[in-house]
């Protein structure tokens, strides 16, 4: 396979499954790369959570936070979501390390930002700063970015979410006005923290494994159907958008940081085409990352 058609190979999957696309890949070694729209804006949704964790890490290398300072979280005033913290009823107490860990593993935005709370978002832009991604901005908290759906979708609520007319008018869905980032800014985020050189080794290895320790195989992770290759990444889910950004790993030592960013014109919230295309395309990548 030539690797000058891996491009329109991936954007032949994309369409395929019915979405619009836009990817990047690199070889966190050799720094051989490739991509398709690689320096999109495009909005992050719980991807974002991935500079969040970062942040917490170098802080935590500084000696600016303690993580595992306890961390107390009341029912009251949790930020809504269908996992961890934000699923449960009672009051709960835990470190920030273990808060960081639902926030990633599970996608939990109670978590979050509970977590932004203590760190705030000016310290995420500076962590993105600092490492050269022009193109990654958190704008607000998960919270924030779900009270702007509900906002916009108006009276009729959730329910509105199936009508394109109202998905079109969504401010979360709009890069100049939420979280947003490039994917080539996500693969950098992730080479450098593969690398050491977005924390300490101590702590880039901390922050290694809670990515390893997600639990949606849907998405990238399907690409990769071996047992002796390991996908670490995050997700992120919005209206009409599917993401993923994440590291493979081989075992001949084989290291590719692939972040994946979708939209699609169809409102429904269980769309199997256009999670496993998420695998596909990052699957096309790596085998020509591998090839060269």
């Amino acid at each position: 396979m030539a690797v000058t058609d891996t491009p329109a190979r991936i954007e032949a999957a994309f369409a395929e499954a019915g979405v619009t696309g836009w990817l990047h890949a690199l070889d966190i070694d050799s720094g051989a790369q490739l991509g398709t729209g690689a320096d999109q804006l495009v909005c992050t949704a719980s991807v974002h959570k991935l500079c969040l964790l970062v942040t917490l890490h170098q802080l935590a290398a500084t000696g600016a936070l303690d993580l595992g300072e306890p961390v107390e979280c009341p029912p009251a005033g949790r930020t809504a979501g269908p996992t961890g913290l934000a699923a449960m009823l009672d009051p709960v107490r835990m470190s920030v390390r273990d808060v960081a860990y639902l926030m990633m593993a599970v996608s939990d935005n109670a978590a979050a930002d509970l977590l932004l709370g203590r760190v705030g978002l000016a310290a995420v832009n500076r962590t993105t700063q600092r490492l050269g991604l022009s193109g990654t901005h958190a704008v607000h908290t998960f919270g924030e970015l779900l009270a702007t759906i509900r906002t916009d979708a108006g009276p009729d609520g959730a329910r509105a979410l199936t009508d394109p007319h109202v998905i079109t008018r969504l401010r979360a869905l709009d890069p100049a006005r939420t979280n947003r980032s490039t994917p080539r800014d996500m693969t950098r985020l992730l080479g450098a923290v593969w690398r050491d050189e977005a924390c300490t080794p101590e702590h880039g290895a901390a922050i290694r494994r809670i990515l390893g320790l997600q639990v949606w195989p849907h998405r990238m992770a399907s690409g990769f159907p071996f047992d002796d290759v390991h996908v670490a990444g995050k997700t992120g889910s919005l209206p009409t958008v599917r993401n993923e950004v994440g590291v493979v790993e081989y075992p001949d030592g084989g290291r590719y940081a692939v972040a994946v960013f979708t939209r699609t014109a169809h409102t429904a919230a269980t769309l199997p085409a256009a999670d496993a295309v998420i695998g596909t395309a990052a699957r096309i990548a790596v085998d020509a990352l591998r090839a060269r």
